[in-house]
């Protein structure tokens, strides 16, 4: 870290509980400080000490086109002088309405919220409300925002810190949630058996990417679907980071799986916060004001997230974005896992269109016990070498890598050479 983050990060401890806003960016997991950042443009991050990186984090994923894409640039440009917030209805909430439903294969209606963790948060009470019932399960290692509920072997942050639990959610709501191990049908059966008339919902996140990216045995994700219809429950897909990620229609396009509710975010704001919530007709009129489920959101759908959700979800609509996005990926990933087996370093590579995830193992990593069982400190070592090659990773085992329209050619090659380096260092090390 250079002299002037270090600086920055020194007295941001004192104002901020770890100098971060969200824990993971402290660094600690990787045992470095954090980088501060000035700018970004296309691929590419430079830091308050003139570094410049390859960004593979792209912001947590909403950054697909790039930073600073001349067309999000612009809409925002258009907008900002005509008032950022109005408390009141837009034009441009009915377009990103629009948008949403003719991309997504599941949504007749949809809400526009200010973060992923609100959507999933509204989603739930939906589901509860809608079914009036009050259990929901979820699986281990996916990450649903930190609503009290969700935070029931979460992946993500709380297994960064190995935070098992999470002090300050009371026992009655995390009772009401049921916790089990993600691709395993068989326990999720039995579950529903035992279970079923008091399951309200079953939230997925359908390619898990907040454990790293684990990939889904599709048999496991129709089950879902065939035993939350017969037992009543509804299933929500959890696509705030697959959303338009590994498909243009998300997930439940690419493995041909429809949802009763979607939470989506991210992306849709084009770098600015956002989420949204949507599903069936039906079960979306239970919202207020046409139905009696409340929820409410004083910068919902604010103009300036929707003007650049809008220009990022235009361009992802022309032709070849997502044959471009996969070739790049493919590239990118087939790269890093021919590098580590060259020298003599194992690895598993987890990939889905343009979100991937690289394993220090020896073993497939299909669920959160195969994640934890990777080799956390080779993933430290391999980080900081990476960091130093000008390669910007997250800070985790825990997390996925990202790619963009905006990641070239060059930027890839430079990436998989710099990995090769690093791959090397580990092999002399051992």
């Amino acid at each position: 870290m250079g002299k002037k983050s270090k600086a920055l990060f020194d007295k941001a401890k004192k104002l901020m509980p770890g100098g971060v806003n969200s824990p993971v960016r402290a660094g600690r997991a990787v045992g470095m400080d954090p980088p501060f950042i000035s700018r970004a443009k296309g691929c590419s991050l430079w830091d308050v000490d003139g570094k410049r990186y390859i960004d593979y984090v792209c912001s947590w994923g909403p950054m697909i086109l790039g930073h600073s894409h001349p067309a999000v640039v612009k809409a925002l440009e258009g907008r900002i002088s005509k008032g950022t917030s109005y408390g009141a209805p837009t034009a441009l909430e009915v377009a990103m309405a629009e948008g949403i439903i003719e991309m997504v294969p599941s949504m007749d209606m949809v809400r526009m919220v200010n973060s992923g963790t609100e959507a999933t948060m509204s989603a739930i009470r939906l589901a509860r409300g809608y079914t009036g019932r009050t259990k929901i399960i979820k699986f281990e290692g996916c990450y649903h925002g930190h609503a009290d509920s969700l935070l029931v072997c979460a992946g993500s942050g709380l297994a960064t810190f190995a935070i098992p639990g999470c002090p300050g959610v009371p026992a009655d709501p995390a009772g009401h949630t049921l916790s089990l191990p993600f691709n395993d049908l068989g326990r999720f059966t039995e579950a529903m058996e035992k279970h079923g008339p008091k399951v309200a919902a079953v939230i997925v996140e359908p390619v898990p990417g907040n454990m790293g990216v684990v990939l889904p045995d599709v048999a496991f994700l129709k089950g879902l679907r065939e035993l939350t219809k017969k037992h009543g429950a509804l299933l929500i897909f959890d696509e705030v980071i697959s959303g338009f990620r590994v498909s243009r229609g998300g997930a439940q396009e690419l493995y041909g799986i429809k949802p009763d509710l979607t939470c989506l975010g991210k992306i849709i704001g084009g770098g600015l916060p956002v989420g949204a919530y949507g599903g069936k007709k039906e079960i979306m009129q239970s919202m207020a004001p046409e139905g009696n489920i409340y929820q409410a959101g004083t910068l919902s759908g604010n103009p300036l997230a929707m003007a650049a959700g809008l220009a990022t979800l235009k361009e992802l609509r022309k032709r070849g974005v997502y044959e471009e996005l996969e070739e790049k990926s493919a590239k990118l990933f087939s790269g890093l896992e021919e590098a580590a087996g060259s020298e003599g370093i194992q690895v598993v590579v987890n990939r889905a269109g343009s979100m991937g995830s690289l394993f220090f193992t020896d073993r497939g990593v299909t669920d959160f016990e195969t994640v934890k069982a990777c080799d956390a400190q080779k993933f430290r070592r391999f980080y900081a070498s990476m960091m130093a090659e000008g390669v910007y990773l997250a800070p985790s085992a825990f997390e996925a890598w990202f790619v963009s329209t905006a990641h070239d050619w060059k930027s890839i090659g430079k990436t998989i050479e710099s990995a090769r380096k690093s791959f090397a260092m580990l092999s002399q090390r051992r």
